[in-house]
């Protein structure tokens, strides 16, 4: 019987070779999307082998959001709805996604120029882009406008995040921060402040004087877009 093969690279290797003997072989580069969750998943059902779940899993789709990039939006009861994952495998999935959004975070924090709100922006609009809900994020910064820490202060519902001067600060004074910067998303989409926002940015500052922590801009992220208090000179009046 002849065998079937497939060349990567400069090796030639069986169609039938299991991912993990693919991985052990040739390493991770060589292995399609499916079979890297294939080897995640480790085991099948009765009716369905563990690369023919994680086929299912890639089938999910969300708008754009395809492939790999759907695991960050499926919930772990949507990922429970297909043959042959239950709960373990529906969680380790979601901390698969949410490992690597932290290391793409990370990764962008270390070269993140906080001076542009334009470059804050766009660090900040892949992350939270996939938010159904509002998120708080304070951005800590040393006296070069360095990112010190990145602290999530609340998550709320689709319409509003609870928000106080006291929690800005209290983590801003435990980090030493110098600056601050405040980034929250709209989930609707248009990043529009609203009065409340408006509101609660002039507190934030107002406070930030007194303690000599300047609050160096408050950014809400929209569907691909952003609205900049510092940019529109908001800040300083």
């Amino acid at each position: 019987m002849k065998t079937h093969t497939i060349k990567y690279k400069d090796a030639v290797m069986p169609c039938d070779m299991l991912p993990y003997e693919r991985f052990m072989h040739f390493g991770p580069e060589s292995l399609t999307d499916a079979e890297l969750l294939a080897i995640i998943i480790r085991t099948g059902s009765s009716s369905c082998s563990p690369i023919e779940i994680a086929r299912n899993v890639l089938a999910l789709g969300y708008g754009k959001e395809k492939g790999l990039n759907c695991l960050y939006r499926a919930s772990v009861d949507e990922l429970k709805g297909i043959n042959g994952i239950g709960e373990v495998k529906a969680v380790r999935l979601k901390c698969i996604a949410e490992i690597a959004m932290r290391m793409s975070m990370k990764s962008a924090s270390y070269s993140l120029d906080c001076c542009k709100p334009s470059d804050v922006a766009l660090c900040y609009m892949e992350k939270l882009r996939h938010e159904e809900r509002e998120k708080v994020i304070l951005l800590c910064l040393n006296n070069k406008l360095r990112l010190i820490e990145e602290i999530l202060l609340s998550i709320g519902t689709v319409n509003s995040a609870s928000l106080s001067p006291r929690d800005v600060y209290m983590h801003a004074l435990k980090s030493g921060a110098a600056g601050i910067i405040l980034i929250h998303n709209h989930p609707g989409g248009d990043p529009s402040p609203s009065r409340a926002d408006v509101a609660i940015t002039n507190k934030i500052r107002e406070s930030g004087i007194m303690l000599d922590i300047a609050l160096r801009d408050h950014i809400i992220i929209g569907d691909k877009s952003y609205y900049s208090f510092e940019e529109k000179g908001l800040l300083w009046q």
